[in-house]
């Protein structure tokens, strides 16, 4: 089931955000994390995927800049196509905010890397640091 978080998802959100194999947190990019998720649940919406009674996965966008902010699964459901369904909740957010492209930063030679390319993201460039950019239109018809 797909549905809007709540403040009483957050626990398990982090959970599940901690849980990933690939495009882990370093402790200095965690109280970061934490304040922008803070602005993101008073402001606008994590989308999260409910199975088995816990959020397995969860797509948030930051409409203050256009970014796909995070789109995670657990480990134990990645592979059944949750990512798919969270991610156009995501974009519709941003597209709602006024946004006619959605960006985002990924690792290079990750698995998240993969999926974006498959799905049509366009990569625009790299940060110092070796992230992908990438960005997507977001017109009627074109959301992921």
């Amino acid at each position: 089931m797909i549905r809007k978080a709540t403040l009483a998802d957050r626990p398990r959100i982090s959970e599940v955000r901690l849980a990933v194999r690939e495009n882990r947190l370093s402790q200095a990019s965690v109280a970061k994390v934490d304040t922008t998720a803070d602005w993101i649940f008073e402001h606008g919406a994590f989308w999260v995927w409910e199975q088995g009674g816990a959020v397995q996965g969860f797509a948030v966008a930051d409409p203050r800049d256009g970014t796909i902010f995070g789109l995670f699964i657990h480990p134990d459901y990645e592979g059944r196509g949750i990512a798919h369904a969270l991610l156009p909740r995501a974009c519709e957010d941003l597209r709602a905010a006024g946004f006619s492209a959605a960006t985002l930063t990924t690792g290079a030679g990750t698995r998240a890397e993969r999926f974006y390319r498959a799905n049509g993201w366009e990569e625009t460039g790299r940060q110092d640091d070796g992230q992908i950019v990438f960005r997507k239109s977001l017109r009627a018809g074109v959301v992921p």
